[in-house]
């Protein structure tokens, strides 16, 4: 299984390239992307979310939320935010699923670089930032 993050999957919803794009299109083929509930909401909120994009969003898995998440969540914060660097709260919570799921994630989000360099999370396809 892999995550798949808002930036990717709305880039790849609106028809554009890239890597990530590219990621996104076999996780779909391969039936084994899935979204981090964050992700969901991020993207069922958007006002000009249509219903072709919402079918294809509820036919995706959503991970679970599993039990200590949220502390686990707030500590990857207060080490990133320690540091001097950028987490913002849905980004944390993005990737403390994936890390609870032991899951790639697929995005183009360049927030996720601390994440990657300082908690454990893992991209695909691997990026350099």
């Amino acid at each position: 299984m892999i995550a798949l993050d808002t930036s990717s999957l709305i880039a790849y919803l609106e028809g554009g390239e890239g890597a990530d794009v590219n990621a996104v299109r076999e996780t779909l083929i391969l039936c084994i992307g899935v979204l981090p509930p964050v992700v969901l909401t991020e993207l069922l909120s958007s006002p000009t979310a249509d219903e072709d994009t919402k079918a294809l969003i509820s036919q995706l898995p959503l991970l679970q939320v599993t039990p200590g998440y949220w502390e686990r969540a707030a500590r990857l914060r207060a080490g990133i935010l320690a540091k001097g660097l950028r987490a913002n709260l849905a980004d944390t919570l993005i990737c403390q699923s994936c890390l609870d799921h032991d899951l790639p994630l697929v995005t183009r989000d360049r927030d996720f670089r601390h994440f990657v360099a300082h908690g454990g999370l893992t991209l695909m396809p691997a990026q350099g930032f």
